[in-house]
């Protein structure tokens, strides 16, 4: 089997064999067991060869993101264990819906990664879909009243996102089939981008609007992002975790790989505006919507929004030095934000509340489960040594060189942003504790590791580490 085969079977076949244990303890080892193997596959394929292998590909983008996505699969995965067996000690979940949830998992895992490892356009949306479908019935899963509209909206929002993205695809294939011919090789992302130049600029510049539309939708960029904070606020945190930290990712990914088309072809128009645009009125939005929250995952699902922003205004500027910045906000901002989300669960699982007003005084009740939050808050709003703080520096700094006009809402929103986060970790971590004070029932080792890689990132970026991002970098153009 080829290296990226073995990266998507483990998964698919995980989730097969996970449908039928019926022991919740054995199905949640399973997962994280599965969910390790594939991390480990996953590091196997960076000495994989580069190219197509039938409808799969690899190159140094998606070996980038496969990496991330299966390891932060694989430490949410540990959180989960202990996470999902609680809500069943506490009646908020049955055996049969753990059983349900680990094998949906695996089941999410392949769905990310068939998207992150296609060659075909069409399957990478049908991926992406899956995701959708699989997240939203896992949304759904506590079967409340609030869970269940939050399932629906997410459904038709993201729906109707995907559906426009499916018409830009068939557009693509509209515009590649004079010029590369009929069947699957004019849904070939390879082929694709070796043909730009001759492709009908007309035709690809529609279809970009309803790529970037509909993908842009899942990405959770404003005014897109209605499903975002309601999906997050009711599934279950680790879930949550998924689609903040990965999910997102996946979508960003799709507009990057078609953005390349366009940049290969003189005659569209630059995506650049565009992505500019949207980031930085996505940023400015999330920093004033943060103010409004009361809901803890609802706080932390605006802040993703506002991150997602950050990313996309980066890749919208482009160049060696924003597309590198942006390469490194996105990895470390799906490992903070994950992080962040591992201390939420427990703090609402220990609470027994998500309301902001409820909870104060974390630092003295949980002392380790407070401070990491703290951590990750401090890490999120861009402070150093944290590694955010330099990828958001680059950013803001490459702008003012090439877009000084673009870069004032940018610094606005992360101004906003700054504040909210400030206000509310004050509020939540300090003073003096309020409600029950139950332990925390997990383990702190996956919120640790993931702080810890933040905080050596800020610190020191390996000589091989800094040399791949430049490569990638250097790959996705202006």
């Amino acid at each position: 089997m080829s290296a990226p085969l073995i990266v998507l079977a483990i998964p698919f076949g995980a989730a097969l064999l996970l449908a039928l244990v019926r022991d919740p303890t054995w199905a949640a080892r399973f997962n994280a067991t599965a969910s390790l193997a594939t991390f480990i596959a996953a590091l196997a394929l960076l000495a994989a060869p580069r190219g197509v292998d039938g409808l799969l590909f690899v190159d140094e983008m998606n070996a980038f993101l496969v990496v991330l996505t299966s390891f932060v699969a694989c430490t949410t995965s540990l959180f989960s264990a202990r996470y999902i067996a609680h809500e069943i000690e506490i009646g908020k979940l049955t055996a049969l819906s753990q059983r349900f949830y680990h094998a949906m998992y695996q089941a999410l895992a392949a769905a990310m990664l068939t998207a992150l490892l296609t060659d075909n356009v069409a399957i990478m949306w049908v991926a992406i879909e899956a995701s959708t479908l699989i997240t939203v019935v896992m949304v759904s899963i506590y079967r409340t009243r609030a869970a269940i509209e939050a399932a629906w909206k997410y459904f038709i929002l993201a729906s109707v996102g995907i559906a426009l993205a499916l018409f830009g695809t068939i557009l693509v294939y509209l515009a590649a089939q004079p010029v590369i011919g009929e069947g699957m090789e004019a849904l070939s992302w390879t082929h694709l981008r070796a043909a730009a130049a001759r492709l009908d600029a007309s035709v690809l510049n529609l279809a970009f609007v309803f790529l970037l539309v509909g993908y842009g939708t899942k990405i959770g960029l404003a005014p897109l992002h209605a499903w975002l904070p309601d999906a997050h606020a009711e599934g279950p945190t680790p879930i949550t975790a998924v689609m903040s930290g990965l999910l997102l990712n996946i979508a960003l990914y799709a507009v990057l790989r078609f953005k390349l088309i366009l940049g290969g072809n003189a005659a569209a128009l630059s995506p650049g505006p565009l992505l500019l645009a949207m980031g930085s009125f996505t940023v400015l939005f999330a920093g004033l919507m943060l103010y409004r929250q009361r809901d803890i995952k609802r706080f932390f699902a605006y802040s993703s929004v506002e991150h997602m922003g950050i990313v996309v205004f980066a890749f919208g500027l482009g160049g060696g030095a924003a597309n590198f910045a942006g390469l490194m906000h996105l990895v470390l901002h799906s490992v903070t934000k994950s992080a962040i989300f591992f201390a939420v669960g427990q703090i609402a699982q220990s609470k027994g509340t998500q309301r902001m007003s409820e909870l104060s005084g974390l630092t003295t009740s949980h002392p380790a489960l407070g401070w990491g939050l703290v951590v990750g808050v401090v890490a999120i709003a861009g402070l150093p040594p944290l590694g955010l703080f330099m990828s958001e520096f680059l950013i803001v700094t490459a702008a003012m060189a090439r877009e000084p006009w673009q870069a004032a809402p940018l610094v606005v929103g992360l101004a906003l942003a700054f504040g909210a986060l400030v206000t509310r970790i004050q509020q939540v971590a300090f003073g003096a504790p309020r409600g029950t004070q139950s332990p925390v029932s997990g383990s702190l080792i996956p919120l640790y590791l993931h702080l810890a890689i933040v905080l050596t990132a800020g610190l020191w970026l390996p000589s091989p580490m800094v040399a791949w991002l430049r490569g990638i970098a250097a790959s996705l153009g202006g």
